[in-house]
């Protein structure tokens, strides 16, 4: 797909995610980190000296930079939408960390532009690569006939920051943000037939922050399979918790963050996933197989936006205390 090399990459966004990329560009000879811009001046200079690359104080001028051919997007959800569309018109390759975009016609719309435009368009989804997800997978078929999971994620956080992470605007609703809780599902179980959900903020004095969120969704499948999540975070909770469980006729998987168990008429045989460390890096270099040998991804844009019109969906659901059917938005 592409003969440059090595590629010449930008960056927008200076967090967790974009140092890991950073990290990752710059320990592989096929890649050229040249650029950083973000949100504010400080953490562009800081990430700039520490990966001795340049600054640029905007992310339209970095995303149609003329030296550039690959743009990763890593900076708030907000604008993650209007960034990719900016660098796609640029002739420009997209990594971008979910969600590609608040709504899914937005998210449809960048997906038809890369294939017009004829550029990749990587929308993140490391959950994939994990080891809890390729665990479940490898165990799925042995549960028989499934028909109930949940997945629960809780992060306490005081004091609640006044970050993008805890601003309705920048950070959206809160399983729109946190798209991969509900990718899992779709991954695994397929197609959604009906979404119900409940959502609840506590504000912050500040206009537009809140010190804590809880979101609750009920999937059910076409399939008949019934799924739960539960998204919460800040200032109102006191113990981290990560559960993920998974019923079936012919037996249950248990996990509690990466220990699980696999119970059923033998017994329970105890299971142990792969920390999600390096997956950054393993994405990284899947995305770079790809451009330069045509390697398969793991993980398709349409899929991303189908998990996408299924958390639009529950936002629907919150606003209006109604089941909301898919098919029917």
């Amino acid at each position: 797909m592409t003969s440059n090399r090595p590629l010449k990459i930008g960056i927008v966004g200076t967090g967790f995610a974009a140092q890991r990329r950073a990290e990752s560009l710059q320990a592989d000879d096929r890649a050229q980190l040249l650029y950083v811009s973000g949100n504010s001046a400080e953490s562009i200079a800081n990430f700039s000296q520490k990966y001795q690359i340049s600054a640029l104080d905007s992310a339209v001028t970095l995303a149609s930079h003329p030296d550039l051919d690959l743009i990763v997007i890593a900076n708030v959800n907000q604008a993650h939408a209007s960034i990719t569309r900016t660098a796609l018109k640029s002739g420009k390759h997209v990594i971008v960390e979910y969600p590609l975009a608040f709504h899914p016609a937005a998210a449809a719309e960048l997906i038809t532009l890369a294939e017009t435009e004829n550029k990749l368009l990587h929308v993140e989804h490391i959950e994939l690569l994990g080891g809890l997800h390729q665990t479940q997978q490898q165990y799925l078929a042995s549960l028989g006939n499934i028909h109930l999971a949940r997945y629960t994620t809780i992060v306490p956080g005081r004091p609640a920051p006044r970050r993008w992470t805890f601003h309705r605007d920048l950070f959206g609703f809160p399983l729109i943000a946190a798209l991969s809780r509900i990718h899992r599902f779709t991954n695994l179980f397929g197609e959604v037939e009906s979404v119900s959900c409940h959502c609840r903020y506590w504000n912050a004095p500040e206009s537009d922050y809140f010190l804590a969120c809880l979101c609750e969704a009920q999937l059910l499948f076409k399939n008949g399979l019934i799924a739960e999540v539960t998204y919460g975070k800040g200032e109102v909770f006191w113990q981290n918790e990560r559960t993920f469980t998974i019923h079936g006729e012919g037996g249950s998987l248990i996990f509690e963050g990466e220990k699980g168990q696999l119970i059923n008429s033998e017994g329970s045989q105890a299971l142990e996933a792969e920390t999600r460390r390096g997956l950054f890096a393993k994405d990284t270099a899947m995305v770079l197989d790809y451009l330069f040998d045509r390697v398969p991804l793991y993980v398709t844009p349409q899929a991303s936006l189908y998990a996408l019109e299924v958390a639009y969906a529950a936002y629907q659901s919150s606003l209006s205390g109604k089941t909301v059917f898919l098919g029917a938005n």
